[in-house]
């Protein structure tokens, strides 16, 4: 298993003084948020805060773009951070890199199509990546992130927005989302004999449990 940090300074440490939790998954799909833990527990201690793991099976990046015939599909490699400077929840960095060439449609042609040059240009831009620049909690369970967003090494702001949501017996689960114009990125061209829409949907959906810690209610 590949293990990947969420770092804190600040009241929320636990006896490590700048880990908060270890979040673990597979090489391929890495765990992204410890459920934005100062934000939702910002009372707690060291000795009580919550850690838990990503259920990586359940974990993905996925898009979807309206068009004559389904093209849809999720990304099988990336990474992700969140780091805070203070319990502070607006003082959060998200980090995401998403290796390109990863792209699975379930269609060989499509995703030959994808990472072509008109497309994502996976030779000359192997990374997507998403850099927050502000953190803003809209509600009890509620986020929105502006950031940075880059395709094929174009930059441009975007917002993402996050909803966390607890299951019971200890299984929480985090969905987000972003609307994107895939010409503000140069992916200008089409494919033969097919419609496809100027925007793109990406959605990601995570599922973790709590290992350790006091039951949240």
């Amino acid at each position: 298993m590949k293990r990947i940090g969420l770092w804190f300074t600040g009241a929320c440490n636990l006896e490590h003084p700048e880990v908060l939790c270890l979040l673990y998954a597979t090489p391929t799909r890495l765990a992204f948020f410890c459920l934005l833990a100062c934000a939702l527990f910002p009372s707690l201690s060291q000795a009580q805060a919550p850690v838990f793991v990503i259920a990586p099976e359940h974990s993905s990046i996925k898009f979807h773009v309206k068009a004559s015939v389904t093209i849809a599909g999720k990304f099988d490699k990336w990474d992700a951070s969140l780091t805070f400077t203070s319990p502070d929840e607006t003082t959060g960095v998200l980090d995401i890199k998403i290796q390109a060439d990863s792209v699975d449609t379930g269609s060989g042609m499509k995703n030959s199509k994808l990472k072509s040059k008109d497309f994502f240009d996976v030779e000359r831009n192997p990374m997507i990546t998403f850099k927050s620049t502000k953190f803003v909690q809209t509600g009890p369970h509620t986020f929105e992130v502006d950031g940075d967003f880059t395709i094929r090494g174009v930059p441009n702001p975007e917002k993402l927005t996050l909803t966390v949501s607890r299951k019971g017996q200890g299984l929480d689960e985090i969905k987000g989302a972003m609307v994107f114009n895939r010409k503000d990125y140069g992916m200008n061209k089409g494919i033969p004999f097919i419609s496809i829409a100027d925007h793109v949907d990406v959605q990601f959906h995570l599922k973790e449990k709590q290992v350790s810690g006091p039951p949240q209610g």
